[in-house]
């Protein structure tokens, strides 16, 4: 039997564009099964729009509207819980699907049933849907070698750093919720960086390398595709997307995270993510998931030990030059600079700095 196949459309203030989304969602090659819509209090004309469309959809559309504002990621992760399908779909509000896509990541997810996400390149369009002619991938620097180490279940280190996953273009296989749920609200990751972390964790995270999105930055285009604010659409501008997208870059060029004073604070920020995602994971193979049972899971965990004994020697280096020498002679011994910093490099950094 077929998987079913679950749309999950997080909607804010977005009635401007949403029409145009909705009708690339009826327009698929392979519709979905349900389309399941939570809105966060929108005071425009969002929820009618939805019911509007409801009525006419090939498909079932249930609307939830929140009784509070939850913000971006405690929408999507109460949009995820209420999906029936095996696969899931994430769906922002103000891009448009090409009509093949889900039809594409449904195949994906037949290729290799060891995956648990699933996303695809887009095409950068203007607010007036005008192609940019750039790339989502290219505009976040995902590269060739990332794209092997993820296809080989190798890029854990490159999901710890964020914003290789964008949550437009993305599936997800239902069975991750148990894992990925509930959403943690304290680190500038949000549900698509989250999900995908611990995706990689466990099963993989598959690329397709096709532009299956019309991503849309418009007036209020934030930074990067990377934390949505809470509250607002995922293309607003706001200090703390700013921030989220200056963070990212600061983890892929190993360096303080802006506004933070010194290397130990961004180490800090590092011990977190990882001590975050290892306290989930291995609770989650003390409950006996079924999903943690395999020998990546056990890989990950190790690897995730080490980066935490990696970044917690480098964030309490001592202040004394001297005394530096033999924790950062220790953790290049030990290959551990070669395998989660920049080698050679980090280790002078944290020499001479």
């Amino acid at each position: 039997m077929a998987d079913s196949f679950s749309v999950a459309m997080c909607t804010y203030n977005g009635a401007r564009f949403l029409g145009a989304q909705l009708a690339s969602i009826a327009a698929q090659t392979r519709t979905p099964d349900e389309l399941v819509v939570c809105d966060d209090r929108s005071t425009d004309e969002t929820a009618r729009i939805v019911r509007d469309f409801a009525f006419t959809a090939p498909f079932r559309v249930r609307l939830h509207v929140n009784e509070e504002n939850l913000g971006s990621t405690k929408n999507f992760e109460r949009a995820l819980s209420l999906c029936e399908g095996d696969l899931i779909a994430l769906c922002d509000q103000d891009d448009a699907w090409l009509p093949s896509k889900l039809a594409r990541l449904e195949d994906e997810f037949a290729r290799d049933p060891a995956a648990l996400v699933v996303f695809s390149d887009a095409s950068i369009v203007d607010e007036e849907s005008r192609p940019t002619g750039q790339g989502l991938w290219e505009s976040v620097g995902l590269n060739g070698a990332e794209l092997e180490r993820l296809k080989s279940g190798r890029g854990l280190g490159d999901l710890l750093r964020g914003s290789t996953v964008t949550g437009a273009t993305m599936a997800v296989a239902a069975r991750l919720r148990a894992l990925a749920l509930p959403i943690p609200t304290d680190l500038p990751f949000i549900h698509d960086a989250w999900m995908s972390l611990l995706a990689a964790c466990v099963g993989g995270v598959r690329p397709v390398a096709e532009p299956l999105v019309l991503y849309r930055r418009h007036t209020s285009q934030q930074v990067g595709p990377l934390a949505r604010p809470e509250g607002a659409s995922k293309k607003s501008t706001t200090s703390r997307a700013s921030a989220a997208w200056k963070t990212f870059s600061a983890l892929r060029n190993d360096r303080p995270c802006s506004g933070w004073a010194t290397d130990e604070a961004s180490g800090l920020w590092r011990v977190s993510l990882h001590g975050s995602a290892r306290t989930r994971l291995a609770d989650a193979r003390t409950r006996g998931l079924d999903i943690t049972k395999g020998v990546r899971a056990a890989r990950s965990l190790d690897e995730l030990d080490a980066r935490i004994t990696h970044w917690e020697a480098r964030r309490t280096l001592p202040r004394a030059r001297l005394r530096r020498a033999a924790p950062v002679l220790w953790e290049l011994l030990t290959l551990r600079y070669q395998r989660y910093s920049n080698g050679i490099a980090s280790a002078a950094k944290d020499l001479l700095s």
